[in-house]
């Protein structure tokens, strides 16, 4: 039976590992490949246990099992199929696979593990600031940006800018890519809101005793502002980018975070509150609404109904046979009220404050009300924060999506650059500004412009040159129509992405080297693949597409594929015994099946049906007391209709045709040629054991 590929790589890599070793004898050759002990020992061991039987006797099964499955990989090679493109890419896939925990730093990622999950033990309510500035933006740009981020903060904090800092400023946007580019169109519309939003700050919120909303609400570039006032409620680990999150759990209850920049460009955060996390929790609710533009009326009507329904909870009435009757939120209503689990800021906060302040399972609150109406909570269910191990693999998952898990990756390319002498000649790589022109933009620029510029080194690594041909070649791959930048600073941001890359993948060349455990995994893999390939060529696919062996196996063998004793039997099926009895009466006078089932239905087409079955003895038990030909002396009954059995007929053992025994002969041809295949293999691999090695080990 042909193994699934992933079964076949498993057990050898499951099976066949190799510790180093420093005293590491040859413990057999198979013609002149030579096997080490600790190889041959370790698979001994691994597949016995730690307490091994170490008799002659279990040593030689080991050595016979060992010795082949290194034949059979010696014998893929001399096949090549360790060649084939498609056994390469394959490869190539699973090293990625091995190569990925070893190439990110495992103390960062185990330290950002602990730290997502102490932050989510609690929540913050954190408002918010935004200057929007792109993460590719100009040095002009992201300068103006944080200017006026930095000034919108001090106004916060009461230190309004001065006449020379909005001089200052307005220099600053004035040369901004967009604003310029407006201004010279005439167009002022961009240049007088920011200006302004920075000039005003001083009458923004002067008179209130926390400035924060109202500034924001002038101030900030996120949409959501002109409802919020930049208050995000409250929030947990994951919830938002990982610089934003930082900035709210590492500033105190009632402060100002420094300046944080994340993809969207610079924030300033106010945190108003730190509170345990209260979980997520699952309730079903009854509500009265509020009517759009609601009247006094509309208010104290909505009110006197949740005061009803709340009446009939007292009284004992189903909260869900309530909910379906009288409940206005009609998403909910035909669902018992039930809503989708919630943790923290997606409801009102009463409607929250009031979910989660209810005891236990099952329990209710008195009516709440919020801006929608009033509502009735039942708790369904609380699920509180997990302990870290229940957690650990859902929080690992998370965090590998989340850009805080590059921050392993960066970590580990520091640790490369220090372990291995990272050196640059950043005048090398500045060279690429003479001959890097608007082309690239077009995305028509070709490498072979900088073969003026010689091949010098621009980075060292490992005793590894990096050159500028190859700088060149990585710079053409990165080509995309963009729109008019300063190529100084995109050379510069592709620079450090092809660094980056290149100590990432010299680290990747040097794991088998600088790690055994990956090397042994590595080529188990390697093994593993090549064996599943070799065998499926050998014996499992061969034995499907190769019909003419088959089917001389197959008549070389016909005798152990036989059917024993059959009956071919016709199984009438009566609607009742009245049609039975008749039916029987017609076969008694040898009537055909049309002539029978024309009569018998002619009333009505469900009395009578029939079909011919062949039945192998010990089948049924109903045509093994019947086993002889004729009809049946006793009508066979059960809850549905009364059934006739005819024997027509009774088979004796006779060969079955290739055709219904197809599946046992092909496994037991392969099952042949596997077996051919392995003298082959012992007589083309000759085996030649240790002896004195293979007695020392313990």
């Amino acid at each position: 039976m042909k193994m699934n590929k992933f079964v076949v790589v498993a057990l050898a890599v499951s099976t066949f590992v190799n510790p180093a070793k420093s005293q590491d004898p040859v413990v057999m050759t198979i013609n002149d490949k030579a096997i080490k002990r600790s190889e041959f020992e370790a698979v001994y061991r691994k597949n016995n246990g730690k307490e091994v039987n170490n008799t002659s006797k279990s040593v030689k099964e080991y050595v016979d099992l060992f010795s082949l499955f290194k034949s059979k990989v010696l014998e893929a090679e001399s096949l090549g199929l360790d060649t084939l493109a498609t056994f390469k890419s394959e490869l190539a896939g699973y090293r990625r696979q091995l190569a990925a925990p070893y190439l990110t730093d495992k103390n960062t990622n185990e330290n950002l593990l602990t730290e997502a999950y102490d932050r989510m033990k609690y929540e913050v309510r954190a408002s918010h600031i935004l200057v929007k500035v792109d993460e590719t933006a100009l040095p002009k740009d992201t300068l103006e940006a944080f200017t006026r981020i930095q000034l919108i903060r001090s106004a916060v904090m009461g230190k309004l800018p001065s006449t020379a800092e909005i001089a200052h400023y307005d220099k600053l946007l004035k040369n901004t890519t967009e604003v310029s580019k407006q201004l010279k169109s005439k167009d002022s519309t961009l240049y007088k809101l920011k200006l302004n939003s920075v000039k005003n700050l001083a009458d923004y919120g002067k008179n209130a005793e926390d400035k924060f909303p109202a500034i924001a609400q002038k101030t900030s570039d996120d949409p959501s502002v002109t409802d919020n006032k930049g208050d995000l409620n409250y929030f947990s680990t994951l919830d938002m980018v990982y610089p934003f999150e930082s900035a709210a759990y590492n500033t105190k209850v009632g402060e100002l975070s420094t300046v944080v920049r994340t993809r969207f460009g610079y924030h300033v955060l106010k945190v108003y509150d730190k509170r345990q996390n209260r979980g997520e929790i699952t309730v079903s609710h009854i509500m009265a609404k509020f009517p759009k533009d609601a009247t006094d009326l509309d208010r104290t009507n909505a009110k006197t109904k949740i005061d009803e329904i709340y009446s009939k909870l007292k009284a004992g009435q189903s909260f869900e046979d309530l909910a379906r009757q009288f409940s206005d939120d009609k998403q909910t209503n035909d669902k018992g009220g039930q809503l989708q689990p919630f943790k923290g800021a997606r409801f009102p906060k009463a409607f929250e404050d009031a979910a989660f302040a209810i005891k236990n399972n099952g329990e209710y609150s008195e009516p709440v009300q919020t801006p929608f109406g009033w509502h009735i909570i039942k708790r369904n269910e609380l699920k509180g924060v997990l302990a870290f191990n229940d957690i650990k693999i859902e929080l690992k998952n998370r965090v590998s999506r989340d850009s805080r898990s590059q921050m392993g990756r960066t970590a580990l390319i520091t640790r490369v650059k220090k372990d291995n002498g990272f050196k640059e000649n950043l005048k090398n790589r500045d060279e690429f500004s003479k001959i890097l022109d608007s082309t690239y933009l077009r995305a028509t620029w070709k490498a072979e412009s900088a073969d003026k510029l010689g091949n010098k080194e621009i980075f060292n690594l490992g005793a590894k040159s990096y050159t500028q041909k190859e700088f060149a070649k990585f710079l053409e791959t990165q080509m995309s129509f963009r729109s008019a930048t300063d190529l100084t600073e995109l050379l510069k941001s592709i620079y450090k992405t092809w660094v980056d890359e290149c100590v990432v993948a010299y680290e990747d060349s040097q794991l088998e080297n600088k790690y055994t455990d990956f090397a042994n995994l590595y080529r188990e893999y390697r093994d593993g693949i090549l064996l599943f390939d070799l065998t499926d060529q050998k014996v499992w696919s061969k034995a499907v597409k190769d019909t003419a062996g088959l089917r001389v196996f197959y008549e070389a063998n016909k005798t152990k594929y036989l059917w024993d004793e059959r009956a071919e039997v016709t199984m009438y099926k009566c609607i009742d015994e009245k049609v039975a009895k008749e039916l029987r009466k017609m076969l008694k006078a040898k009537k055909t099946e049309k002539e029978m089932t024309d009569a018998l239905n002619k009333s009505s087409q469900l009395n009578l049906a029939f079909e011919n079955i062949t039945y192998l003895k010990g089948e049924n038990k109903n045509i093994d007391a019947n086993w002889k030909v004729g009809v049946a002396e006793k009508d066979i009954k059960d809850e549905k209709n009364v059934a006739v059995i005819v024997v027509n007929n009774i088979l004796p053992k006779s060969p079955k045709t290739i055709g219904e025994c197809r599946g046992n002969v092909t496994a037991d041809y392969q099952n042949y040629l596997d077996s051919e295949w392995l003298t082959y293999l012992k007589n083309k691999y000759k085996v030649d054991v240790k002896e004195d090695v293979i007695s020392t080990i313990k």
